[in-house]
């Protein structure tokens, strides 16, 4: 599957934006999906994942209650609302696949990546 990633961009402290995931193939249904990020000078971390049919999510806890993440399988879209933006959130972000059931969080549990996407976040 290859996976798409948009809707970064510049945003104002506070600011919202709003991040897409779209997938190649048929299998999308199938595949629980990820959100990942790295910032400059840091390892990539887990941000928050949903299982194949929207019903688990997992949030890491600084996103919580900011963040939220949601699927549209007719259009093999995962998608990343993030509102109340900070400075910290600044990173790269990339969507990523994998094809296990539960939500999982460890980078090297998925199998596919997007390109990622910059979000900058200015105080």
């Amino acid at each position: 599957v290859q996976l798409q990633a948009s809707g970064g961009g510049l945003v104002q402290a506070g600011g919202s934006l709003r991040l897409s995931c779209t997938a190649s193939g048929r299998t999308f249904s199938t595949y629980t999906m990820g959100w990942f990020r790295q910032a400059p000078g840091k390892d990539r971390e887990f941000v928050v994942g949903i299982n194949w049919n929207g019903g688990s999510t997992y949030y890491a806890d600084s996103v919580k209650g900011r963040f939220t993440i949601a699927r549209d399988n007719a259009k093999n879209t995962v998608y990343l609302q993030m509102n109340s933006l900070k400075p910290e959130d600044t990173a790269v972000y990339y969507c990523a696949a994998n094809s296990r059931w539960t939500v999982v969080r460890g980078i090297t549990d998925y199998d596919y990546w997007g390109q990622g996407t910059q979000v900058t976040v200015s105080s």
